[in-house]
């Protein structure tokens, strides 16, 4: 979710009575690694990895540690919930004062041999919870106090990961006042995480791994993505199993604004997808005003980037060409079918994400999965990290240029995207992935846009050469799996499998 402001300028957008205690251990791995010492000490095989899942409590954390990562640790136990039917674990990546909160389900086809998808929201500050409990999560809240089992969920053919990050999101904290305000500070820390999973749990080692993320999650998953790859260097170095990085999947991604921004005069001016939503004049007006806002983009964020020029320009842009629409339309800009239901800067149009608020902050549910008391409340955004990062100009980052350097690695890249979401439009990104510069331009741009079906119906139109893909998917908006969840499940099984889309 691309969480927004009403007075956050556009670089902001984008989105005890329990035995599990705060700081609960149980330390399975072979000597003394609260102070693991050297490289050394894991080259005379003092390294004992865990391996087995079913090892873990339910009822206290295992603390998982690797002498390659002296500053990072996770917390893990069992936690069975949402989906009574495969095992599920919770837990916290902890790299020194800074802790990240984690759900992990294992597949329902084949957990032994499926692959394994990580999973992070976008905001930035948007809790990855939604996307467990709303969109592609083996379960759904449907009320204060109840879910539902979710037949549509990512799990039922792939191992998934939902990570609350960076610190102060969901469930994760910092202390001392430790924060993180770049994506690129993030994907280091996920980037450790990653492997000492691997590490620990030789069962999933080599597995395909795909890096996945919504919204803000365009600009956070190739960061992400070339950290973890950039580290398997260091992981053959020292003899230990490089992750096998496969795809990374961005769904309704705000990536590149320079492609975007224009977009978002089109999406709402016309008759695309949706038929206009803005009046005549107000269009003309925008028309005008876009090669103004392109020109000062380029030359203040992306030709050079000079911090103040940069927020103005992004703010000159926003306030022009997205916050009629946002703010006072009535529409909902998620999803331009509908109007926004209640408040935009109460729920952003969307009153589960409350209920799923007021679910996790049961007693039972943060007993169940070893919430650290030093949250004391739940909330499914984080206004404090979204400002953060805005003050940082993290919207700015070339995350295509990250895209392109995967590509061009043999990463694969799925950009996937609702085609009635005004936020991350289909038009801005089709445009920037049709501008990406890698050696299978020329056949990509060149590669017509043809229908994809599900059961016999048109899902979308889609385009592909190579590695990369892109695939829009019809009568959904900026959260497919909750709009369109059977088109948004096979698209993931066949991504997975290879197969076109």
């Amino acid at each position: 979710m691309l969480l927004t402001a009403a007075l956050v300028t556009f670089s902001s957008l984008l989105f005890s009575a329990s035995s599990v205690t705060s700081r609960s251990q149980q330390v399975l791995a072979t000597g003394d690694f609260a102070h693991p010492g050297t490289f050394d000490q894991y080259d005379a095989g003092l390294f004992s990895p865990v391996e087995n899942l079913q090892l873990l409590s339910a009822e206290q954390f295992t603390t998982l540690w690797h002498p390659t990562f002296p500053k990072h640790s996770v917390r893990v136990k069992k936690s069975r919930f949402c989906d009574g039917a495969v095992d599920a674990y919770t837990g916290y990546i902890d790299i020194e004062a800074r802790h990240l909160f984690f759900y992990f389900f294992e597949s329902r086809g084949d957990p032994e041999k499926d692959d394994v998808i990580f999973w992070t929201s976008g905001g930035p500050g948007g809790s990855s919870s939604l996307g467990l409990f709303m969109e592609l999560g083996p379960c759904r809240v449907v009320s204060d106090n109840a879910t539902i089992y979710n037949p549509y969920a990512w799990n039922s053919n792939a191992n998934v990961f939902f990570v609350d990050q960076p610190v102060g999101v969901g469930f994760s904290y910092a202390e001392h006042g430790e924060s993180v305000d770049t994506s690129q500070d993030a994907g280091k820390d996920i980037a450790a995480f990653v492997a000492i999973f691997f590490e620990h749990f030789s069962k999933f080692k080599g597995r395909p791994f795909h890096m996945a993320g919504e919204s803000y999650g365009g600009t956070y998953v190739p960061a992400f993505a070339a950290a973890v790859y950039d580290q398997n260097t260091r992981l053959k170095e020292l003899g230990m199993t490089p992750v096998n990085l496969s795809s990374i999947m961005l769904g309704n991604g705000c990536t590149d604004m320079q492609t975007m921004m224009p977009a978002y005069h089109d999406m709402q001016c016309t008759n695309n997808t949706v038929p206009p939503v803005t009046d005549i004049a107000t269009c003309v007006h925008l028309k005008q005003l876009v090669p103004r806002c392109e020109k000062w983009l380029r030359e203040s964020c992306f030709d050079t980037f000079d911090h103040i020029a940069c927020g103005a320009a992004m703010a000159f842009c926003e306030e022009n060409l997205v916050a009629n629409t946002m703010y006072t339309s009535g529409l909902n800009p998620y999803d331009l079918r509908t109007p926004c239901d209640g408040k935009f800067n109460d729920r952003l149009c969307y009153p589960i994400f409350k209920q799923i608020g007021t679910y996790l902050n049961t007693t039972e549910m943060r007993t169940t999965i070893g919430a650290d008391s030093a949250v004391e409340s739940f909330e499914w955004a984080s206004w404090e990290v979204n400002t953060a990062f805005a003050a940082s100009m993290d919207i700015a980052f070339p995350s295509q240029h990250y895209i392109t350097a995967l590509l061009e690695r043999g990463v694969r890249v799925l950009v996937y995207v609702g085609d009635t979401d005004f936020m991350c439009n289909w038009i801005g990104n089709d445009k920037m992935t049709l501008s990406l510069e890698w050696t299978g331009k020329n056949a990509f741009t060149a590669a017509p846009l043809r229908e994809w079906k599900v059961g016999g119906v048109k899902a979308g139109v889609a385009r592909s050469f190579g590695g990369l893909t892109f695939a829009t998917i019809s009568e959904a908006g900026h959260m497919v799996p909750y709009d369109q969840p059977e088109r948004s499940l096979e698209l993931t099984r066949r991504w997975l499998a290879g197969e076109e889309i």
